[in-house]
């Protein structure tokens, strides 16, 4: 069906595993076994495959990544998570020097080089202008957790380019009112707040969650408690930059419950920095429960993932559903995209409600194929 033309915002480790796994998948990737391919929620999305996603845009601040073609930028330091493709194609668009803004947390300055960020000292492009020129349809935001400030300024600059956005990290656009309506407005569609992993630390506690619910034992008190190496974990020692992250995280779990828990009762969040983890990242996860006859019911876990690429998956699949609800002109927050491959959606749902209107989405999409734009009601359409 042709090329999905994405920019992405923040070179890390994130965008280093979507860029590596676009590549494996365009190849081939593992034999499919019964239509299930390893490693992907869905091989095809609407007639849009992994492989169909092009990067025309590439930003960031680091000076040992700026003015590199991105598919090389994208090894260098900080970026530590696995390199799984050894033979990338050379080239992809020249990485250029967004706005630092907020991107920097201040303590990040005291590590060694190969650990924190070196800003570049050139002069910041304009980054609508670069949307419009490379043709970008979606950006997807990598940018670190706490950046507010820059989130916001490439919204607006996908606002005024009529972009998309893919807003992978917790700075509520999607989910917030006004935000949703600028771009419901302006007739775009964005899928946000905050990417789940395909088997990470929230969707876990969240299905276990549920389970306890669904099966009438009453959740008394729960922790998740997380560990990694990498950039993201140091840059979540600055506390003050976590707010929007503890806030989504808790609130993807709770809303799994059928009934209410106390605050203080519930612990979820980043924990400690440990550099030797690199990109590995352990989730000690604990939930107490209350069963039959007011008898206690606990259960302790460790789950240890690659982090970066355990969350590229789910980039993939929202960037190609966002190009559908560009297909179909649909606008404004995409609430069965966002509810399944997010933390803080504007909608929170059941993972397999959230999935079956996936599935009425591809049909719509397909009602659309057959039309060329006859009008359908599509499944997920957001609250004002």
């Amino acid at each position: 069906m042709g090329q999905i033309r994405v920019a992405i915002a923040g070179v890390g480790n994130c965008c280093s595993a979507l860029l590596q796994g676009v590549e494996y998948y365009r190849e081939g990737g593992p034999e499919p076994r019964d239509g299930f391919v390893p490693g992907l929620m869905s091989r095809d999305v609407g007639g849009y495959l992994p492989g169909d996603i092009e990067i025309v845009a590439a930003f960031d601040i680091d000076r040992r990544k700026v003015g590199r073609p991105v598919r090389e930028a994208i090894f260098s330091p900080p970026n530590c998570t696995k390199r799984f493709v050894e033979n990338m194609p050379p080239g992809g668009p020249v990485v250029r020097l967004g706005p630092v803004l907020d991107g920097i947390a201040p303590h990040m300055a005291d590590y060694p080089d190969d650990r924190t960020f070196l800003p570049s000292d050139e002069e910041p492009c304009d980054v609508e202008s670069v949307l419009r020129e490379s043709g970008a349809e979606i950006l997807v935001n990598y940018l670190p957790v706490g950046s507010e400030e820059a989130t916001r300024h490439y919204a607006e600059a996908c606002l005024r380019a009529g972009v998309s956005l893919v807003n992978c990290i917790p700075v509520f656009i999607a989910s917030d009112a006004a935000w949703a309506e600028r771009f419901r407005s302006a007739g775009i569609p964005l899928v946000g707040d905050d990417v789940k992993s395909q088997l990470g630390a929230t969707i876990v506690h969240r299905e276990l969650a549920r389970l306890f619910s669904d099966r009438g034992v009453r959740i008394t008190r729960t922790y998740q408690l997380n560990t990694g190496g990498n950039t993201d974990f140091l840059n979540m020692l600055n506390r003050s930059r976590l707010e929007s992250k503890k806030i989504s995280k808790t609130a993807a779990v709770t809303s799994a419950l059928s009934h209410g828990i106390d605050p203080d009762d519930v612990h979820i969040g980043p924990s400690d920095y440990v550099p030797w983890q690199k990109d590995n990242k352990l989730c000690f996860l604990r939930i107490e429960g209350e069963g039959f006859g007011g008898l206690p019911i606990e259960v302790e876990l460790r789950l240890s993932v690659t982090d970066s690429p355990n969350s590229a998956g789910v980039g993939i699949d929202a960037i190609r559903y966002c190009r559908l609800g560009r297909d179909m002109g649909l606008s404004g927050p995409l609430a069965a995209p966002s509810a399944y491959f997010m933390k803080h959606p504007p909608v929170q749902c059941p993972e397999d409600e959230a999935r079956r209107e996936l599935e009425e989405l591809i049909a719509d999409h397909r009602t659309w194929k057959r039309t060329r734009g006859a009008s359908s009601t599509p499944p997920c359409t957001s609250p004002t």
